[in-house]
C-alpha cells in the first residue's frame, strides 16, 4: 500500500518512500500530532489523532494517514518478528486449519461448519479484548463491519471452493484478489510485470488444472473460488484500516462478530441440524470446531493484522502469493491430495513472481 511520511504528501514517488516510511520511529510521548502530520484524509495541518492512536507511523492510501494504535505489541516482543515471517506462519495456519476442517464439512455442511468457526472466533476474541465503542466514530464502525462481510465472505467462499476443487488450485485463484492489490498499487513496471507472471500462473491451472477425480475442475468450486478472491482483496483493504483505528486485536473482534452474525442465517440451520443428527456426537463436534477456530481465523488473522501494521499492502499481496504452494504443501500432507504438472506449473508461476515482486519491492 502506498505510504507518505508526511501529510503534506498526497502520495509516494518511488518504493524507497514506502521503506522509509515503515522505518520511521513512533513520536515521543507528548508530541503534538500537528508536528508529524494529520489523521485526516488530505492531511489538515494540526488535526489529532483519533483516540488511542498513536501520533507517529504512517501508512495510508494515497496519502491518507494510518496511525499504529496504542497497545501494539512492544518492540521487545512481538516487535522483533520480521512482518514477513508473521505471513508465512499465518498462512500456514490457515492452510491448516482449513484442511482439518474439511472433514467436518460432512457432518455440519459447509455454511454450518464456517458459521460455528466464526462464532467461536468472535466468542474467543470478545472475551479476551473487550473492546470499547464508545469512543469510535461511525466510519470506524462501518470499516470494521465491512472487514466482517469480507471475512466471512472469504471464509465461507474459500471452505465451498475446497470442498469441490484441491487446496492448492482453490488458493491459486483465491490469490487473484491479493493480485488485483498489487496492481493497484504497483509503481514500478517490474511489479507489473510479476504481476502479470502470477497471473498467467492462475490461467494455466483455472485451464489445463483437474480435479480430486483426474477430471475436469467443478464449475461451481471455480465460482466460490473467485468469489473468495474478490472478498479477499477487500480484506486487505480493510484489515489495514480497522488495524489502524482499534487498540490492539478490538477491531477484529467486532469484524468476527459481524461476520459470525452475518453468515447465521446460513450456517445456523445446517449446523444445528448436524449437531442433532441421530448418532452425532456433538460434543466432540464443537471441541473440533473450537480447536480450528483458533488455527482459522483467531490466530493467522491476529497475526496478518499485526504484519499489515508493519508493511505497505502492495508488499503484504505479492507475500501472500506464496500462499497456493503452502496450501499444496498443506492438502498433500494433510488430505493427500496429489497435483499434476500443470497444476504445479501454474503454482511455481505464482510463487516465482512472488520471490520476484518481493525482492524487487526492497529497492
Amino acid at each position: 500500500m502506498p505510504t507518505s511520511r508526511t501529510s503534506e504528501t498526497a502520495a509516494p514517488t518511488s518504493a524507497a518512500a514506502v521503506t522509509e516510511a515503515l522505518a520511521m520511529p513512533p513520536a515521543p510521548k507528548g508530541e503534538p500530532a500537528g508536528e508529524r502530520g494529520s489523521w485526516r484524509r488530505g492531511g489538515e495541518p494540526g488535526s489529532a489523532a483519533p483516540p488511542g492512536v498513536h501520533p507517529g507511523r504512517s501508512t495510508g492510501r494515497f496519502g491518507k494517514v494510518l496511525r499504529r494504535p496504542m497497545g501494539d505489541p512492544p518492540a521487545e516482543g512481538w516487535g522483533r518478528i520480521p512482518a514477513p515471517l508473521l505471513c508465512l506462519v499465518a498462512m500456514f495456519l490457515v492452510q491448516t486449519g482449513i484442511a482439518l476442517s474439511k472433514p467436518l464439512f460432512g457432518p455440519l455442511g459447509v455454511s454450518g461448519t464456517t458459521f460455528l468457526r466464526l462464532g467461536f472466533a468472535a466468542v474467543i476474541l470478545l472475551a479476551v479484548t473487550r473492546p470499547r465503542l464508545r469512543d469510535k466514530r461511525p466510519r470506524d464502525l462501518a470499516a470494521a463491519a465491512l472487514l466482517g462481510i469480507a471475512s466471512a465472505g472469504m471464509t465461507f467462499l474459500f471452505a465451498g471452493a475446497i470442498d469441490r476443487l484441491p487446496m492448492g488450485t482453490a488458493a491459486t485463484i483465491e490469490f487473484l484478489g491479493p493480485l488485483a492489490v498489487a496492481l493497484v498499487f504497483a509503481r514500478r513496471a517490474s511489479h507489473l510485470l510479476w504481476a502479470l507472471l502470477a497471473a498467467a500462473g492462475v490461467v494455466l491451472l483455472t485451464l489445463l488444472g483437474e480435479g480430486d477425480g483426474g477430471g475436469s475442475l467443478d464449475p461451481v468450486g471455480l465460482l466460490y473460488a473467485f468469489g473468495a478472491a474478490a472478498c479477499y482483496s477487500v480484506y486487505i483493504l480493510f484489515t489495514d484500516k480497522v488495524g489502524a483505528t482499534f487498540q490492539g486485536f478490538q477491531g477484529l473482534a467486532v469484524s468476527m462478530t459481524v461476520g459470525a452474525l452475518v453468515l447465521a442465517p446460513f450456517g445456523f440451520g445446517e449446523a444445528w441440524n448436524g449437531l442433532t443428527a441421530p448418532g452425532a456426537s456433538p460434543l466432540v463436534l464443537l471441541a473440533s470446531v473450537a480447536g480450528v477456530a483458533v488455527l482459522l481465523p483467531v490466530v493467522p488473522y491476529a497475526l496478518e493484522m499485526t504484519a499489515l501494521r508493519r508493511m505497505p499492502q502492495r508488499v503484504f499481496s505479492v507475500l501472500v502469493s506464496l500462499e497456493p504452494a503452502v496450501s499444496a504443501l498443506v492438502g498433500l500432507v494433510v488430505l493427500g491430495q496429489l497435483l499434476g504438472a500443470a497444476q504445479l506449473a501454474g503454482i511455481g508461476c505464482v510463487v516465482a513472481a512472488s520471490v520476484g515482486a518481493t525482492l524487487t519491492g526492497r529497492h
